[in-house]
């Protein structure tokens, strides 16, 4: 399943626009929180398709039988860029379980990269539900990597993969090598993908963004 929440909610669309724009990014805090709130809706959005069951609660006046999640989900952010999103989630999820995963674009001096995974400090995953953010799927590496790096700690229930920008040619081959059995939640999506694996137009490094340069690795 690929869901952009573009398409029928505009005040993601509004925040998207606010990533994007140059003359905007250099307010590193607003731009985190823009990256929260995409985390809110795609939590809120998410929730409508999780199973649910009736709990009775016990009101000052009697007993009402109330829908709740049928369980806690865990909540994977791939470092540094996922966290603003991740905490967006966390907000609607406070109860989640959390799992973090180091992996990052390792660079070659002929411009080729490959995805260096670091750790993943993890709950049990076994017949979990998880919801990996990252603010960019662009050629899908990173998360096809952290799919693969989940699967080898349990076989979850379901994957969801929540990003504020996609490119169509990631999510493809999210779908060929991890199955069309991830959900995909999307800000927006993109076509464009460059020989060095950036998305146009896009926003650029939504980590630095974020948080400020970092040295070339």
């Amino acid at each position: 399943m690929i869901v952009n929440l573009s398409s029928h909610h505009t005040l993601l669309s509004n925040w998207i626009a606010e990533l994007r724009d140059v003359q905007i990014q250099g307010d590193r805090m607003r731009f985190r929180t823009n990256l929260e709130r995409i985390g809110q809706v795609a939590a809120y959005e998410i929730s409508k398709v999780l199973p649910w069951k009736i709990q009775e609660t016990q009101t000052p006046l009697g007993i009402h039988e109330s829908k709740v999640l049928e369980s806690q989900p865990v909540l994977a952010t791939i470092l540094r860029a996922g966290l603003p999103m991740h905490q967006g989630m966390l907000q609607y999820f406070d109860k989640a379980d959390n799992a973090f995963i180091s992996a990052y674009r390792k660079h070659h001096p002929d411009g080729s990269f490959e995805i260096s995974m670091q750790y993943m400090s993890c709950p049990s995953l076994e017949n979990r539900i998880v919801i990996i953010s990252d603010p960019m799927l662009a050629t899908g590496a990173s998360i096809i990597k952290t799919i693969e790096f989940i699967r080898k700690e349990g076989q979850p229930k379901a994957i969801h993969v929540v990003c504020a920008i996609a490119c169509t040619e990631g999510i493809e081959m999210i779908q060929r090598d991890c199955g069309d059995q991830i959900s995909i939640w999307c800000g927006d999506i993109d076509d464009e993908l460059t020989a060095k694996g950036y998305i146009v137009p896009g926003l650029g490094d939504a980590g630095d963004l974020a948080f400020g340069t970092k040295t070339q690795q």
